[in-house]
């Protein structure tokens, strides 16, 4: 059933936005803007944040919640929600789970190896089950004398893999909703004042699930691409769909202006070999009356959650892809921790000295005046809104730079060496509440990975082995602050 909220209720906790800046070459903000400096707790909502009290409760709801295979999970999955991953601090942090991932180069181009599944190995099955409602053409294919069993294998690393067991972690959500509103001409300006040698590049991709709310975005556009471990996703909302089908392996159908979404609507196979008709899952099959278009009869009836017909110029997301969304647009910055003020402060100018500050940009961003709300279908009846004219420091450019040795090589069809090494700059804010630490979880404290830095990294990794222990120490102790 469409829920219904009003979107003229504020949420305010503590008043007045939080002033989170950290030692950097930026002016503080105004004072008619911000009066103190507030601190709020990891997984506190953000002041000053526009969304209706009971849709955030939803949304918390919606992230913790656990999924089964009736629920569409399968056959192949990665977690069975989104709070089992984003764990550290509080929900919405960083993980302790490494996913995996692979490739080919080939004549040195990076092949992802879509025939084999893809370049995500999905670390779980829903194996074997029973499915009584199983159609006709799929049984007996798992074990004769059982005509209703299926039989899911698990992925398995390709032979052919020259790319292999490559670690990810699961990157934190504090603040991201506030770098979600932000123009595409703030990290163009980043990246154009940036020294050559360490310049990082822009990405942008297309976007697959466009936001209602905001009338720059249509299905199809291109955007900076600023989340995730390469910078390869333009938007939470995207975030969202492509999470809840690659992790969780529920598949979801939406509509835009009268056009069908369906780049998430298509379980993952394993290992590229599709699953009988009817084995993928345990989820009510959709109604043949209602395919939107764009999917054969076997996709549309294997999609979990769907919006259904577009006629009419309909416009919807599907509620758990924006329930998700909403809850990472919520989530604050985490607070600064100043317990070891001593070191915290002589490590301040260690930081930018020693070449930190290039890519961890120590620049105080600030959402537009008007942000655009997150929407549901463009009415206004479900929505959030992030604070305007918020400070904000995240230390990062959201730019992805050549890492070196760093680099995890994994990259889109095509790419070259360099482009797969490349790797996001990752926002340092919160870093002490994260257990470990790079894309692949390597380090378990900040000197480590500041040492695997090369690449565009490798000047300011050499600046920092050239400090006297006590330096060192001081500069670690600063980024811990953050």
């Amino acid at each position: 059933m469409k829920r219904l909220f009003s979107p003229t209720c504020q949420v305010s906790l503590g008043g007045i936005a939080a002033l989170l800046l950290g030692v950097g070459c930026s002016a503080p903000m105004e004072s008619e803007e911000i009066s103190e400096t507030q601190s709020f707790a990891f997984g506190s909502k953000l002041p000053g944040l526009q969304a209706d009290a009971d849709l955030l409760a939803e949304a918390d709801e919606a992230f913790a919640a656990n999924e089964g295979i009736g629920d569409g999970v399968g056959p192949i999955f990665n977690a069975a929600a989104c709070g089992q991953c984003h764990t550290n601090g509080a929900m919405g942090g960083a993980g302790e789970q490494i996913e995996r991932r692979f490739g080919r180069f080939a004549n040195g181009a990076f092949n992802g190896l879509a025939n084999r599944g893809g370049s995500l190995r999905q670390l779980f099955t829903v194996a074997n089950f029973n499915n009584p409602d199983l159609p006709a053409g799929s049984r007996g294919r798992c074990q004769p004398g059982n005509p209703t069993l299926c039989c899911v294998p698990l992925e398995q690393e390709p032979a052919e893999a020259t790319v292999r067991n490559v670690g990810r972690l699961t990157t934190p959500l504090f603040g991201l909703g506030l770098v979600d509103v932000l123009p595409d001409s703030t990290f163009d300006a980043i990246a154009a004042g940036q020294p050559a040698a360490i310049r990082g590049t822009v990405n942008r991709g297309q976007i697959n699930t466009p936001n209602p709310g905001d009338p720059a975005q249509a299905n199809g556009t291109t955007r900076v691409t600023r989340f995730g471990w390469k910078a390869g996703v333009p938007t939470l909302l995207q975030f969202s769909a492509d999470a809840y089908v690659n992790e969780m392996a529920i598949t979801t159908q939406s509509c835009f202006r009268g056009q069908s979404l369906n780049a998430f609507a298509i379980e993952s196979a394993p290992n590229g070999v599709p699953v009988p008709d009817g084995c993928d899952d345990l989820a009510v099959r959709q109604d043949p009356a209602q395919n939107p278009g764009g999917l054969t009869a076997t996709q549309w009836a294997q999609v979990d959650d769907a919006v259904g017909s577009c006629a009419g110029n309909r416009t919807e997301i599907q509620d758990d892809v924006f329930l998700f969304a909403v809850f990472m647009q919520s989530l604050a910055p985490g607070p600064r921790d100043f317990s070891n003020q001593i070191e915290v402060t002589r490590g301040a100018p260690l930081f930018n000295s020693v070449g930190c500050s290039g890519c961890h940009v120590t620049t105080t961003f600030r959402t537009p005046a008007n942000p655009a709300r997150l929407d549901i279908d463009g009415t206004g009846e479900e929505t959030i809104r992030v604070p305007g004219n918020f400070a904000f420091n995240p230390y990062s450019d959201f730019l992805s730079h050549d890492m070196g040795a760093l680099g995890d090589q994994i990259g889109n069809d095509g790419d070259n060496l360099a482009a797969t090494r490349r790797m996001r700059t990752a926002p340092l804010w919160g870093i002490r509440v994260r257990n470990h630490l790079l894309h692949d979880g390597r380090c378990g404290d900040i000197a480590c990975a500041i040492r695997a830095h090369d690449g565009q990294g490798a000047a300011a990794r050499n600046a920092f082995n050239a400090l006297s222990g006590a330096n060192q120490h001081s500069l670690t102790e600063f980024v811990r602050s953050l």
